[in-house]
């Protein structure tokens, strides 16, 4: 039973039960207070819910037009700023075709398409690489070693930190080479710029900190 959970550990907690290879997954949020549920659905806009008094549903989609789940993980996270209580249910999810995970680009590839959407003076990355299986997961975090990965969010999901000249986190040509290791055994996955930070200037320290569900990162 996870309604004494905050949302967003609720979808923590679904998410590390999900099936590898998923495409789309179809939310139930039952808002506690019916008086809340208008702002609730109001702050889940992005994900373009519907609502029938206290019950929300909504989407979250790896591709497409939809958004994807570290996005719904902001969201929620503000519907628990907002003091927003509810029960989060996961009501189906759609698995990936075959063909999907045969044309999908490879994770060097999304790497270096990510780079070129963040500003060009920007000096530290928070990023997330989501393997497709957890088969996939020791041998990725092997080849991902110099990147120093760390398990968080999903059941095949590593996060690093990316420094651009300087400070706490791997170049970003290294993250490359390393995506492009993975890339050549077959390694599948989606990679994901979560934060991005420019033109920071540490003094005294090796780079910003996050602090990310409790912890610091």
């Amino acid at each position: 039973m996870l309604r004494l959970l905050r949302l967003v550990e609720q979808f923590n907690e679904l998410e590390r039960g999900l099936v590898d290879e998923w495409a789309e997954l179809r939310f139930q949020l039952t808002v506690d207070d019916e008086s809340r549920a208008e702002r609730a659905a109001a702050l889940l806009a992005p994900a373009n819910p519907g609502r029938r008094g206290r019950v929300i549903h909504f989407e979250s989609e790896r591709r497409g037009p939809g958004i994807g789940p570290e996005a719904i993980r902001r969201l929620l996270e503000r519907l628990d700023d907002e003091g927003s209580a509810g029960t989060l249910e996961l009501r189906s999810v759609v698995k990936a075709p075959p063909e999907e995970l045969r044309r999908k680009a490879t994770l060097r590839a999304q790497w270096e398409r990510r780079l070129t959407t963040v500003p060009s003076d920007w000096s530290d990355i928070y990023a997330e690489v989501r393997l497709d299986s957890t088969d996939y997961l020791e041998r990725g975090a092997l080849l991902l070693a110099p990147v120093n990965p760390v398990r968080f969010g999903g059941p095949a999901a590593l996060r690093f930190r990316s420094a651009h000249h300087f400070g706490y986190g791997v170049s970003p040509e290294m993250a490359a080479r390393c995506f492009e290791r993975c890339d050549e055994e077959g390694i599948t996955g989606d990679v994901e710029i979560i934060y991005v930070l420019s033109d920071t200037h540490p003094v005294g320290t090796q780079g910003p900190v996050w602090l990310l569900g409790g912890r610091t990162i």
